[in-house]
């Protein structure tokens, strides 16, 4: 399962929200709240991001599937159709879903028939995909 980003704020909330017990103080109470920081640093990276990498991803993932429903079957060019009903993260990422499912039966596919250059080209995508995924740690404190 992969968390949404209101699941996680919303953890986050709950985290602080409802003090814990006195055995929870000091150390503990420290590390706690350095975890839900880092959640939230994450959380807003994707806020900035998110939308405009799924958008690029689908449209990409979208063009490798179109373009392959020649050589590999008309189920790819449905799947390249496949969009999001608006562009809210949890539509892109249902849009997403589908896609990349169609990617990788589309990958098996390409493995399956020896196609290096078609293999090649999804895979340089799959680097892309992560790339613009990349969510950035900052420096942590040393203990």
């Amino acid at each position: 399962m992969t968390p949404a980003l209101p699941d996680i704020l919303r953890g986050n909330f709950m985290a602080l929200a409802i003090p814990g017990p006195p055995e929870q103080q000091g150390e503990f109470m420290t590390g706690r709240v350095g975890v839900i920081a880092l959640l939230s640093l994450l959380a807003a990276q994707e806020v900035e991001r998110g939308t405009q990498a799924r958008v690029w991803e689908n449209a990409a993932i979208s063009a490798v599937l179109a373009e392959a429903a020649e050589t590999y079957g008309v189920q790819y060019a449905e799947i390249a159709s496949t969009g999001p009903v608006d562009l809210s993260l949890e539509a892109l990422d249902r849009a997403n879903a589908a896609l990349r499912r169609g990617l990788i039966a589309l990958h098996e596919a390409v493995e399956a028939a020896g196609d290096l250059l078609r293999h090649k080209m999804i895979v340089g995508l799959y680097g892309q995909m992560a790339e613009r995924r990349n969510l950035e740690l900052p420096p942590l404190p040393a203990r």
